[in-house]
């Protein structure tokens, strides 16, 4: 059964125009700003989701996610087309909406939970579940303006949940609180999986998209662009839509006498991916092609983390592992085995280039992202192995 469905839906705004406005300047150029203060937020975009669906919505900031979840939940009204959704939807579209400054927590329950359209004694018999798992008893009549944005957080999600909606959309919200907190709403949401709710998820953290949704859209200036496997289409995000909008430091020059044809990033099975875990094997197949025979080429990679800084880097000659010759198409494997990086983003960095340095035949720099899942506790960048000893003293 159909939980969500959007056909031909758009949504168009006006900018403002700067300045103050003047006869003769609205004479001169009013049919040019007539056209320029148009602006789709959204436009054609065509879906169905099946109840008790997963769905993840990535992209670019300012590509339209967020217009999307609210034409969803009714707080947008679209320009053109239709979405119709079947049941009861709880949001979380942005921090703190519905909360009143002044009010208190607990009478911000009563008051977001009337914006859902949820009835005054539903909302008092889980008035203790909903403050319980905030975690804000001591706060909980304490105006809410004096709230971290943190506190707003897990008072909006608590309500949001507790209501135990049908339809449940989030917009990015669970990136603000502590882990602890985190970790509770990853579990609710777990929940909700197994009870067969549908949900939409909004957000960048995506090894969070990639482990939770069934499938994910990817939406780029208001345009639904692709839907798939999670995978497939967080992969393509990254290698097309964040490389071509420079969000990524890509660099790539070289003579191309030896040119880098293809690259593939396997896990412990064999399969391509974009998401790898800490303790496993993370395998890099490079296709090649060398216009002419090349005497001792050198393959190297670097990786960096997100934030640019650099991890590690190796190569062919220093690992001792030298080519006497290539030409033609061909197939270099590097195997990272096991993998010691941790959690978070990472880029890899690829080069050939000839065994004095002189020349460099082929660099891609920073093109090729993946991520990392670590289930253990350790912190930092790499995983060292350790051992504890308790000794008495001499």
């Amino acid at each position: 059964m159909t939980a969500i469905e959007a056909q031909h839906l758009g949504k168009c705004y006006r900018r403002q125009s700067l300045g103050l406005p003047t006869l003769l300047g609205a004479l001169s150029r009013a049919e040019v700003r007539r056209a320029a203060e148009i602006f789709w937020a959204l436009r054609d975009v065509n879906f169905t989701v099946a109840r008790g669906q997963t769905i993840g919505v990535v992209g670019p900031n300012g590509s339209g996610k967020s217009s999307l979840l609210g034409l969803v939940t009714g707080t947008i009204t679209p320009t053109e087309g239709s979405v119709r959704a079947t049941g009861r939807i709880s949001s979380l579209l942005e921090l703190g909406a519905g909360f009143h400054p002044d009010l208190s927590g607990r009478e911000n329950v009563f008051l977001n939970a009337a914006i859902l359209g949820i009835p005054r004694e539903d909302v008092r018999q889980r008035f203790d579940a909903i403050v319980n798992f905030a975690g804000l008893r001591e706060f909980i009549d304490m105006p809410v303006k004096h709230y971290s944005s943190g506190m707003y957080v897990r008072l909006a999600f608590s309500v949001a949940i507790e209501m135990d909606p049908d339809i449940l959309l989030i917009d990015e919200v669970l990136a603000v609180g502590d882990m602890a907190f985190q970790m509770k709403c990853l579990d609710r949401i777990r929940d909700f999986q197994k009870r067969g709710k549908t949900i939409l998820f909004v957000s960048h953290a995506l090894d969070l998209v990639e482990e939770f949704c069934d499938e994910v859209f990817l939406i780029h200036d208001g345009h639904l662009i692709q839907r798939g496997k999670p995978g497939e289409v967080i992969f393509a995000y990254l290698r097309s839509y964040m490389v071509r909008l420079g969000q990524l430091n890509v660099e790539e020059h070289g003579t191309r006498e030896v040119e880098i044809r293809q690259v593939r990033l396997l896990d412990a099975d064999g399969r391509e991916a974009v998401t790898f875990a800490t303790g496993q094997p993370l395998t890099v197949e490079v296709y090649y092609r060398a216009q002419r025979r090349v005497e001792k080429p050198v393959f190297g990679f670097n990786l960096k983390t997100g934030n640019g800084f650099y991890v590690f880097g190796s190569n062919t000659q220093i690992a001792q592992y030298p080519i006497a010759a290539v030409a033609g198409d061909g197939v270099i494997r590097l195997t990272i085995n096991p993998l010691t990086l941790m959690a978070g983003r990472f880029f890899l960095s690829l080069s050939i280039h000839s065994w004095d340095h002189a020349v460099q035949y082929h660099r891609q720099e920073d093109l090729h992202p993946f991520i990392v899942k670590d289930a253990s506790e350790h912190k930092g960048v790499f995983h060292l192995n350790t051992a504890w000893e308790l000794k008495p003293a001499p």
